[in-house]
């Protein structure tokens, strides 16, 4: 029976197929858009090639087989990382979910009841129906199924599923720079590490030579050349020396802790974390990624894009339900007083139905709805636009940093040359009595200040090439999150 009205169903079906509102493209980088010219490098500063950009594992290029294990554990034991991947696996879920809705709903349902029938209500007399002892009482036991087909006249159905899938993937874009993002954090971390053991050794060197100014000054006393104040101010510029020691290995326990963090780890299970800058290797080239390939690479400007198309579909959602709808379906149902008469012929039942629903007055609802679609579709352009501006902006800096970080690096090593030798002629001046205690210590302390910012130039040169690196690595393609293929077609 159900198939004689078949062609009822095809004909009505065709009437579908017109999707209202806007089709996405994907915008075009701002205009001008590009780095900065850094100018001319420094001879020993990392040389950039422009081109596809670092590849995946860029931090190898550092030469620490040690950090490139704690980046593999990171990748693998951050909860950070662990919440981002169930998060996408949650939005790939929704796109099944919302392409179910596109096709025929089917379900079937069974009752068993025990009815009394209320003749009196009608006017009936029940001994009419051989029921003197009152209304009747019986068992219905019914099955049944039906199915309902929205026919989707103006694509609202399809462009929630176009919504859908361009949510998941901005997720996916979003759970692409959170590994990336923490590779990063794990090598500024051991970075950083490098760098407090370099101020340790370094102020370790500088206690060394306070050390020695009190050796120097006690035999000059102890000789009847000196007195008991030089003493006294090399032991208090040695205190004052020995003080910082302290803090800086209060700040290698806390890097170390925020290591292991980062690694998914306790700090007692992160093991030995022996890094310094002679162990690590400082890229001499550098792969940059030029601009026209930094929008179509980078895990935040393709975010916003995706967010941009979710939004654009969004304005089409709101524009169907400006528009009827039209839903097909059909029922089935057997029903008996005895299971053994459920499925026969004579107790069968069934319909089909056409429901038409169409907008008539909502108070303005439903155009508010679409006007606030495309407002949202305006604000995520000019996130988008934001967004690659602010990545040209941050790759621009960090290129010009490489040429200053060098030029720093250079100069800070003649600084310390400088300081180191100064210090070796004044402590001469001081043995022979041409000089006084003071020189000797203005001059250490030169050297000090020079000895360190040696060490913070160096670490701010590394720190910049691991950013450079994070900055045009694009997303991440390593197995964590390789995206499976959708189970639904883009739209």
């Amino acid at each position: 029976m159900i198939l004689r009205h078949a062609p009822l169903f095809l004909a009505l079906s065709l009437l579908a197929g017109c999707t209202v509102g806007p089709d996405f493209q994907a915008p075009s980088a701002p205009p001008g858009g590009g780095y900065a010219d850094p100018g001319k490098a420094p001879r020993r500063a990392p040389a950039t090639i422009q081109g596809e950009g670092p590849a995946f594992g860029w931090w190898k290029a550092f030469g620490s087989p040690q950090l490139d294990e704690l980046v593999d554990r990171a990748m693998a034991n951050n909860q950070s990382l662990a919440a981002s991947n169930a998060t996408l696996a949650r939005a790939r879920t929704r796109i099944e979910a919302v392409a179910g809705k596109r096709l025929p709903q089917v379900d079937a349902n069974a009752r068993v009841e025990r009815e009394q029938v209320n003749l009196q209500a009608f006017g009936f007399d029940p001994a009419a129906f051989g029921t003197s002892a009152g209304n009747p009482q019986f068992n219905l036991y019914t099955v049944g199924g039906g199915v309902s087909y929205d026919l989707d006249l103006f694509g609202g159905n399809r462009r929630a599923l176009e919504q859908s899938v361009a949510q998941a993937e901005a997720q996916a874009h979003q759970t692409e720079a959170a590994h990336l993002t923490i590779a990063g954090r794990v090598v500024a971390q051991v970075l950083t590490i490098a760098a407090i053991r370099e101020r340790i050794a370094a102020a370790g060197q500088i206690v060394a030579e306070g050390q020695r100014n009190v050796r120097l000054t006690d035999a000059r006393r102890r000789a009847g050349a000196g007195t008991l104040v030089e003493v006294l101010s090399a032991q208090g510029q040695l205190a004052s020396d020995q003080a910082d020691l302290p803090q800086l290995d209060q700040q290698l326990a806390e890097a170390r802790a925020m290591l292991a963090i980062l690694v998914g780890l306790s700090p007692a299970e992160l093991g030995p974390t022996d890094f310094d800058f002679a162990g690590l290797t400082l890229p001499s080239d550098i792969p940059v990624t030029i601009p026209s390939g930094l929008v179509r690479k980078r895990p935040d400007i393709l975010q916003a894009e995706a967010d941009l198309h979710a939004a654009t579909a969004g304005v089409g959602m709101a524009t169907a339900r400006l528009y009827p709808d039209i839903t097909l379906g059909a029922t089935i149902s057997q029903g008996a007083q005895s299971p053994g008469d459920l499925l026969g012929a004579n107790y069968r039942g069934f319909d089909l139905f056409a429901g038409l629903t169409a907008p008539i007055f909502h108070g303005g609802t439903l155009k508010a709805n679409r006007r606030g679609a495309e407002a949202e579709v305006q604000a995520k352009a000019a996130t988008y636009r934001q967004t690659v501006l602010d990545a040209f902006g941050q790759v621009s800096n960090l290129l010009a940093a490489l040429n200053n970080d060098a030029r720093s690096v250079a100069t800070q090593q003649q600084a310390a040359d400088i300081s180191s030798r100064s210090l070796r002629l004044s402590r001469r001046s001081f043995q022979v009595g041409n000089s006084g205690i003071l020189q000797v210590l203005d001059t250490s302390r030169v050297y000090q200040r020079s000895r360190l910012a040696l060490v913070e130039a160096r670490a701010r040169q590394f720190l910049n090439v691991s950013r450079l690196y994070v900055a045009t690595a694009g997303g991440w393609t390593g197995p964590v999150v390789a995206a499976e293929a959708d189970p639904v077609a883009k739209p």
